[in-house]
């Protein structure tokens, strides 16, 4: 898929649907989720840096704690960030499911540290 077309996907119905589901379901919020996230985050001008801090704070505090952060992320990445965590906070339940999220944002980071080093070595 493009960038353009990963971009489109809605990341808040993945991350309903996929963290408190095992099989494919997740597969798709690890894969295309994750490489979504990532190209949305990017477009937004946040490093990977943030998103593993994000991932720290819901370890930490909890899902449902990080959604409520007036800036989870830097930015006009704030908003789309708010969603993912609100989103994730409707289905986790327990410590397990806020690992599940930091997990995922750590898959997230990942991705955009590949994008970010991939640009900057063709530059």
């Amino acid at each position: 898929m493009s960038d353009d077309r990963l971009a489109e996907m809605d990341i808040e119905v993945l991350l309903r649907f996929g963290l408190p589901a095992d099989g494919v379901v997740r597969s798709v919020l690890f894969g295309d989720g994750a490489v979504a996230a990532a190209i949305t985050a990017d477009r937004l001008g946040v490093l990977p840096r943030a998103v593993v801090f994000l991932g720290e704070v819901v370890r930490s505090g909890g899902t449902g704690f990080a959604a409520e952060l007036p800036e989870p992320l830097p930015g006009p990445a704030a908003a789309p960030a708010r969603g993912w965590l609100a989103a994730a906070a409707t289905v986790v339940r327990d410590p397990a499911g806020d690992q599940l999220v930091a997990r995922w944002l750590d898959a997230v980071a990942a991705v955009l540290a590949l994008r970010v080093t991939n640009r900057e070595s063709n530059s």
